[in-house]
């Protein structure tokens, strides 16, 4: 099944777009797709779109758009995934497929066991690299709507952005809840999972997110590496409330 492509900012049917640099070499080179052939758009705001391509260039792609709808492709559940700071490379493992597992809204934060801070530049250049694979993570598996790649913040601050949340998770090595004893529930909607650094929460920080609403869940007898249980947790309450 061909992959969607991002156009942000369709505001009217029909319309007429083009497409720019590597998409459009991907669209000719690749697919091989020629003038009067049909790909799929997205706006990444959770609506779809087909349109036919009337002009093609090696660096330009100029479509007619013809048709909206909106999306099959989106969970029924918001999800937003709070992940201790890690290294560079398990963060983007973990942005590349949690986009798959159809999170809204992903926050990067640092808590007490997190690795340094980095300096702000190179802070703002993770950010960047960030929302690149969340973008391309979503066009492969035909998503319609891009997660909010937020920049990171304090555990403090993360905990008074969890207020409007239906349902507050912090998966922990020592907690005793089972997952199994969540039911679906059509009043949950809104959920927040909150995953520690490599090192873990610590035991005052489990204490505040239970001050602030979070029930503690165990994700098994084993104890998982951070970016496995940020990907396996998505998955189970896609699985347990929303539609896996």
């Amino acid at each position: 099944m061909m992959q969607k492509f991002i156009i942000p900012g369709i505001d009217s049917i029909p319309s007429k777009a083009v497409i720019h640099g590597q998409d459009a070499k991907h669209i000719s080179k690749v697919l091989r797709l020629n003038k009067g052939n049909t790909i799929d758009i997205t706006n990444g705001k959770g609506k779809d779109y087909t349109a036919i391509i009337t002009c093609i260039s090696p660096g330009n792609i100029e479509i007619d758009i013809i048709e909206g709808h909106d999306s099959l492709t989106e969970s029924p559940i918001n999800i937003t995934l709070c992940q201790g700071i890690l290294k560079d490379k398990k963060m983007d493992l973990v942005i590349k497929h949690i986009t798959q597992l159809g999170i809204y809204e992903w926050i990067p934060f640092f808590c007490e066991r997190s690795i340094p801070k980095p300096d702000e530049k190179r802070m703002e250049k993770r950010h960047q690299r960030w929302e690149i694979i969340a973008k391309e993570s979503l066009k492969q598996c035909r998503r319609s709507r891009l997660p909010i790649i937020s920049k990171p913040i304090s555990f403090k601050q993360l905990l008074n952005r969890s207020v409007s949340h239906d349902l507050k998770i912090a998966f922990w090595e020592k907690a005793t809840l089972q997952l199994d004893t969540l039911e679906k529930n059509p009043s949950i909607k809104k959920i927040l999972i909150l995953i520690g650094p490599e090192g873990g929460f610590s035991e005052n920080e489990i204490v505040q997110s239970s001050e602030n609403g979070f029930l503690s869940y165990s994700l098994g007898p084993r104890i998982l590496r951070a970016e496995t249980a940020s990907i396996s947790s998505c998955a189970l309450i896609q699985h347990i409330l929303g539609d896996i």
